[in-house]
């Protein structure tokens, strides 16, 4: 995987330390596959709601070899939804990890 992340803000002000949070959690989940071609994680507020208040998505999109992976989280807080969409992405990339391990122990 390439050393950086594909980051993009949609209607958010672009932060230095958010981008650096997302690139080592991207980092880490290399650790649990090395199949990671493309990674990009989107940032924005999708739509206000009167009752829930202003609402923040974290969408991440990685392409594992042939597997893509899409996890879209929402929060009040930006980066809740970014720890959370990252959890979610965490546990989905060991999952394929072991189901490809499996694989090759079973034949």
């Amino acid at each position: 995987m390439k050393s950086a992340v594909d980051v993009v803000y949609r209607d958010l002000d672009a932060s230095p330390a958010l981008n650096e949070i997302i690139n080592e959690k991207a980092e880490k989940l290399t650790r649990f596959s090395d199949q990671i071609i493309y990674s990009r994680v989107v940032l924005d507020v999708p739509h206000n709601h009167k009752h829930k208040g202003k609402q923040y998505r974290a969408s991440i999109e990685l392409d594992l070899k042939g597997h893509p992976i899409k996890v879209a989280r929402d929060d009040e807080s930006i980066h809740t939804a970014v720890r959370e969409a990252f959890s979610t992405a965490e546990r989905k990339v060991k999952e394929l990890a072991e189901r490809e391990r499996d694989q090759r122990h079973a034949h």
